[in-house]
């Protein structure tokens, strides 16, 4: 099970991702997980280098897609501002939204990968799917009240793939 939990790669923010990288990977397209990932818990206003980092990747050819298990309104609000494609409601980590995100791009698994801040949903999820996971730490502290206490386990998980040298 610990596995599942443990992405392929680790960046900072989504702003480290490296296109060039991606493409090397065969990475054709790039679903992203919208709280505390593209944007603060319960936001919808994205930072000017948000917005001109996911232009470079649509202007590169990549497929992209937000996944998200946040109500429709906030996730559609963003992926029209981004001109990009959006699952919501998504209760991840099942299956079905990231089947439904694929088809959307056009994509298959080997070729997709999944950018997200929890281990639980967006890694655990994209692990099963056999896509290539990327996990960034929380953009925010500010979250759900269940997520928080979530988060007590998944930093505990976290530690332990650091100390077997698994993330930075």
């Amino acid at each position: 099970m610990l596995k599942k939990l443990c992405p392929q790669y680790q960046a900072n923010s989504i702003l480290e991702l490296n296109s060039d990288l991606l493409k090397k990977s065969g990475i054709k397209g790039v679903i992203f997980d919208l709280d505390n990932t593209l944007v603060e818990w319960k936001k919808d206003t994205l930072t000017p280098e948000v917005i001109h980092f996911i232009s470079q990747l649509k202007e590169e050819g990549f497929k992209l897609c937000i996944l998200s298990n946040a109500l429709e309104h906030r996730v559609e609000v963003v992926a029209q501002t981004l001109n990009i494609p959006y699952v919501s409601r998504a209760v991840k980590p099942r299956k079905s939204p990231f089947r439904k995100a694929l088809e959307i791009m056009g994509t298959k698994p080997a070729e997709t990968a999944i950018v997200g801040d929890q281990l639980f949903t967006d890694i655990l999820g994209g692990n099963r799917m056999k896509l290539y996971t990327i996990w960034t730490p929380p953009l925010s502290s500010t979250e759900f009240l269940s997520t928080r206490a979530v988060r007590k386990i998944e930093r505990l998980v976290i530690k332990g793939f650091q100390k077997k040298g698994f993330l930075k």
